[in-house]
């Protein structure tokens, strides 16, 4: 509840005018990271419910804990398997955040609208790393075209949801807790 708050009065604070700027930088910044903290968490839980049922296997950071902490096989630890992956989540959200509150292009459209495309842009720059970094240097594997079309698939779903998350929640935003009103025909 006082987070909810303390992003309410943020988005009174905040707009395409000059009185984001006149705020404190590090504030600015902090309010960023946690904006991406919080994205990076509902992102990575909706990533995590997309991928796990497709590919029936834990993420990537079982083998990473198994390969280089416990010495053993992935399938032994799927809470810490899962742990790891909210917080490479958590993580990259917070950085997600700052980029996206630094980022001046494109102001011309709705902050929702930025945080659709840059998150998409992001999940798939993350899954071009977790597959060239993470999986084949780090780990040693190499994913078949359909387990790698999916690890694409779910990064781009995390980006989707960090960057509508973030960018609904932003400076331009004037309430983030008001609920989307649609024109209706009537």
């Amino acid at each position: 509840m006082i987070l909810v708050d303390r992003l309410r009065s943020l988005s009174e604070t905040e707009g395409h005018t000059e009185a984001a700027d006149d705020r404190p930088r590090k504030e600015h910044v902090a309010d960023a990271v946690v904006r991406g903290i919080q994205g990076g968490f509902v992102a990575t839980l909706i990533m995590t419910a997309f991928r796990l049922p497709l590919l029936r296997s834990l993420p990537p950071s079982a083998n990473f804990w198994s390969q280089y902490v416990s010495r053993d096989t992935p399938g032994n630890h799927p809470l810490i398997s899962l742990a790891l992956h909210i917080l490479y989540g958590v993580g990259s959200g917070a950085i997600f955040g700052v980029l996206f509150a630094r980022y001046d292009a494109g102001r011309s459209i709705e902050p929702e609208q930025r945080g659709l495309v840059w998150g998409s842009i992001y999940g798939l720059a993350l899954s071009a790393f977790g597959v060239q970094v993470v999986l084949q240097d780090l780990l040693d594997i190499r994913l078949e075209a359909d387990e790698l079309a999916l690890f694409h698939a779910g990064h781009l779903v995390y980006g989707l949801s960090l960057g509508a998350w973030v960018g609904s929640r932003t400076e331009g935003v004037d309430d983030p807790d008001r609920e989307y009103e649609y024109a209706g025909g009537n």
